[in-house]
């Protein structure tokens, strides 16, 4: 495969499909609330960072469980990349975390810090315990703070909008995991996800971000999206439709909310 060797392997080890889709999501965010090409392009810059840090930073810390578990499929465990590489890339996120973020003023900064520093609490043990929601829910819900804080007088996003976040975090967490269940539990890595079963959890991840998106923009269009992927996600829970029902619900809900002018407005 092309993507086997040092580069290749790094771009996996950061776990790139959610990386990219939160970097998006922070960025279109940005846009819509104003902050313009120079303040959307350092916001997406510095979310893009700190999760370029909690994805390689995730790949090392579980590295030894992984070999353990006979993780050939993952990019260190499989020798596509050195743990040295890993780790100097991610000092070097971690690096430019910081100080893209503090380029959007201190506010901002300490926000977006503390959401990534959850990012990294959720690596180091919270995964593996019945708390592996809440950094997800609390990096989410800070997200759409960090925008806001970096506009002029530094306002703090409207109530549904952290509510939101929160229930978007929770989604993306039991989306995100879903393909893994079977490796995580031979890994010994039981978080919430892992307790709870596939079509649980599937139907959580449906759950909360049909919840999320009608939270921001209630009204039909939300559940004309999102209902059939939810549906097929209680028949097929192992597969991707869980995760492309959380997309679904995500793009709409931030669609309709961006027209609405709802981070710069309010509701």
């Amino acid at each position: 495969m092309a993507s086997r060797g040092p580069v290749g392997g790094l771009a996996r080890a950061c776990h790139p499909v959610p990386a990219a889709a939160v970097t998006v999501l922070a960025a279109a965010m940005a846009a819509g609330a104003g902050r313009g090409p120079v303040g959307t392009l350092l916001t997406g810059g510095a979310v893009a960072a700190g999760q370029l840090s909690i994805g390689w930073s995730n790949d090392l810390i579980d590295r030894r469980r992984d070999e353990a578990a006979g993780r050939s499929d993952k990019p260190l465990t499989g020798g596509e990349v050195t743990a040295r590489r890993v780790a100097a890339s991610t000092c070097w996120a971690v690096a430019c975390c910081v100080l893209l973020s503090a380029a959007c003023g201190v506010a901002a900064a300490t926000v977006h810090l503390v959401a990534v520093a959850a990012g990294w609490a959720y690596n180091l043990r919270l995964k593996a315990t019945w708390w592996s929601w809440l950094p997800y829910a609390l990096a989410f819900a800070l997200l759409p703070s960090f925008v806001t804080l970096a506009l002029p007088g530094r306002p703090w996003p409207p109530a549904p909008v952290l509510g939101a976040g929160a229930l978007l975090g929770v989604a993306a967490h039991f989306a995100n995991v879903l393909p893994d269940l079977a490796a995580d539990r031979a890994a010994n890595i039981r978080g919430l996800p892992q307790r709870a079963g596939a079509r649980a959890s599937g139907l959580t991840a449906v759950l909360a971000a049909t919840a999320a998106a009608l939270l921001l923009a209630p009204g039909w269009p939300v559940l004309a999206v999102t209902a059939p992927p939810a549906l097929a996600a209680l028949l097929a829970p192992h597969g991707r439709l869980p995760f492309l029902a959380v997309i679904a619900a995500t793009a709409v809900a931030l669609g309709l909310l961006l027209l609405n002018g709802g981070l710069r407005n309010g509701f």
